[in-house]
């Protein structure tokens, strides 16, 4: 990891994609995928980027590039990973980002509160994409890592109370699908009003989870069923449930 004092251009970046419709809702981004993240969720489909020891792939200085480039034509970028708050030099990226003309968007899990509260606190992001992993019993478990909870029930507290436009999302796994109900529950109770519902897809995640969805052969149905019934627990708690 970087230091404190970490410069934009040691952010390791392992791929960038110039144009991306889907990364902010709304919104025509190029999207950076950070390098490295402490946390080994089972769906991950961005298994080969997690390991923060591999070098970056991508200076910073192609994505400037790239927006002097596309002014006009793109509205801002989304910095993904990985985990992007792992890195110091996110900041100063961040603000590399803006003093481009523009927006920042992030994706996080939430695993450093301190750099996501500090990346708010300097209002170098407009825009966040939380993934809201499990209920807080079950975030050790997936994530591998003890504490694991706590940290992201302090970011997702920080990233409510900034006023920042968010969206929480969740990807259920068919492990994960009986916690739903609790899970929204647990969202109603921190003042969540939305949540968007992944279903966990074979592709570029652990073989574990390949095999686990090998045995549900009806996985697509039992999400899309379980989603359903989620719209309807969800209006009861005020959250409103949608799926990607």
């Amino acid at each position: 990891m970087s230091g404190g004092r970490a410069g934009a251009g040691e952010l390791q970046i392992a791929g960038l994609v110039p144009l991306s419709t889907v990364d902010w809702p709304g919104r025509l981004v190029a999207t950076v995928f950070c390098q490295g993240c402490p946390w080994d969720c089972s769906y991950c489909h961005n298994r080969a980027i997690l390991d923060p020891t591999v070098p970056g792939q991508v200076p910073l200085a192609a994505l400037l590039d790239l927006l002097r480039r596309r002014r006009g034509l793109l509205d801002g970028v989304v910095f993904s990973g990985g985990e992007a708050t792992r890195q110091h030099a996110l900041l100063p990226a961040a603000a590399a980002v803006r003093a481009a003309g523009f927006a920042v968007g992030l994706h996080t899990g939430g695993a450093h509160p301190a750099r996501l509260e500090a990346l708010l606190a300097a209002g170098l992001v407009d825009w966040v994409g939380f993934d809201v992993k499990a209920v807080p019993a079950d975030y050790a478990a997936l994530v591998g890592r003890a504490g694991a909870a706590e940290r992201a029930g302090t970011s997702l507290a920080l990233l409510q109370a900034s006023g920042v436009p968010h969206e929480l999302r969740t990807t259920l796994t068919p492990t994960l699908l009986p916690q739903l109900p609790e899970l929204l529950e647990h969202l109603a109770e921190t003042g969540a009003r939305q949540l968007v519902l992944q279903r966990a897809r074979a592709d570029g995640a652990a073989p574990a989870l390949a095999a686990e969805l090998a045995r549900v052969p009806d996985w697509p149905e039992a999400f899309a069923a379980a989603a359903a019934a989620a719209r309807v627990r969800g209006r009861d708690l005020g959250i409103e449930v949608g799926v990607r």
